[in-house]
């Protein structure tokens, strides 16, 4: 009887597990979707009216769990703020706000995650971070300025990281933007095949 409740409670957790997991990637997938329906809406594209007609979907990575990690955060106060270079001669005002240390595949990694020094107007970014940074699939299968990941101030020392979620600057769709360009700290040598892949017109 302790036998069969034991095995039970095994089946029972890796069910559990096996459920959050695919959760997990419809949420990511939704994520996605939600992305090609706003680049394909002609009230909320970025794109021109000639890429908006020949636009058949954003193409994105397998989604992968490995990519989806639990990140120690680590604040750094007292930094002085940097204009952070851009695709134009823009030069917005940042500060670093902290870092994210995390694994994938057993190898160690870091980024920098940077605030605005102009306090946002909307409500819904007042903890909002920013995450810029590169890999190896930076212009080997992703856009090759780089790609972002919106971030928030978290409550505890722990953050997510879903670079599943991770997306393309405004700048690999279209000249007329000007983007960040991500800091050479936050160059990962390892290829993150998650997140959007690059925009290639038709």
């Amino acid at each position: 009887m302790k036998t069969c409740l034991f095995l039970f409670l095994i089946l029972s957790s890796i069910s559990l597990c096996a459920q959050t997991q695919e959760d997990l990637i419809k949420e990511i997938e939704a994520h996605q979707g939600a992305e090609n329906e706003k680049f394909s809406n002609l009230e909320t594209t970025i794109l021109g009216k000639k890429d908006l007609k020949a636009f058949k979907g954003l193409e994105f990575y397998a989604v992968d769990l490995k990519y989806r990690v639990e990140a120690n955060f680590i604040r750094t106060p007292n930094e002085q703020p940097f204009l952070m270079k851009t695709s134009t001669t823009r030069l917005p005002e940042y500060v670093k706000y902290g870092e994210v240390h995390f694994e994938i595949d057993g190898k160690a990694l870091q980024l920098n995650v940077y605030q605005s020094t102009t306090p946002s107007e909307d409500p819904e970014y007042v903890d909002y971070l920013f995450l810029p940074f590169t890999d190896l699939t930076s212009g080997d299968g992703s856009y090759g300025g780089g790609r972002f990941l919106d971030t928030y101030i978290p409550e505890s020392t722990t953050m997510i990281l879903d670079f599943n979620k991770a997306y393309n600057p405004y700048c690999a769709y279209s000249p007329n933007y000007s983007c960040p360009i991500p800091p050479k700290e936050n160059d990962l040598m390892v290829r993150i095949e998650a997140g959007v892949k690059d925009y290639v017109k038709l």
